[in-house]
């Protein structure tokens, strides 16, 4: 009987858990911090070559505006299904010399997944700024969500692959930004794992770049 009401009691709460992990706003995640334009302008980002060059992230828009993909993983098989996603708007991006980059915040994985990014350059934030001001990272909560695995299975009949190389609980997110002082036009921090940011909207706020 003890051994029943033990069992009863762990699946009630277990049960309660998956619950509360598949509410609209998951309460197991701190909630975004809107970042300011001075806060990026002040980030510190580093290429990836054989001779690392430091630089201030107001680099990537100064001259003419950004388009800023912050991954989660790039190891991640939904991160490179959003990449493909993105890399469709290039061409209007060229048009309107509009650059498109990547922030990652660790180099695992990031040759494996640059054949995803059609982007002009990849470049690593050691610190993790881009993934601030708060950084918001997802656990079990993620793995209990009905979403994130419709996402996942979603990714699979695409054919995406992926692995489980690298550090994946982190949030990442997307910002287009305008050149000089416009600001941030448009700004997706992710709610979960496979949470992409809007292909319409990303190409909305492109064209308010002035």
């Amino acid at each position: 009987m003890k051994t029943c009401s033990w069992f009863l009691g762990v699946a009630g709460l277990t049960a309660s858990f998956a619950v509360l992990c598949n509410l609209p706003v998951n309460p197991f995640i701190l909630q975004p911090e809107p970042a300011t334009l001075a806060y990026l302008a002040d980030i510190t980002l580093q290429t990836l070559d054989l001779m690392p060059r430091k630089f201030k992230a107001k680099e990537l828009w100064e001259a003419s505006g950004a388009v800023i993909m912050v991954v989660r993983r790039p190891g991640c098989l939904l991160c490179r299904e959003e990449a493909l996603e993105l890399s469709k708007l290039k061409a209007e991006l060229t048009l309107r010399h509009v650059p498109l980059y990547a922030v990652v915040h660790e180099s695992l994985g990031v040759e494996q997944f640059s054949p995803f990014f059609k982007g002009d350059g990849i470049f690593l934030d050691a610190e993790k700024h881009f993934y601030g001001p708060v950084e918001r990272r997802m656990f079990l909560s993620g793995l209990l969500r009905a979403t994130v695995w419709k996402n996942i299975i979603r990714s699979w009949k695409r054919g995406v692959n992926g692995n489980l190389e690298g550090e994946g609980r982190i949030l990442g997110g997307m910002f287009v930004v305008g050149p000089a002082d416009q600001g941030i036009l448009y700004e997706h921090r992710e709610k979960e794992f496979g949470d992409m940011a809007s292909i319409s909207d990303i190409a909305a706020a492109v064209r308010k770049i002035k």
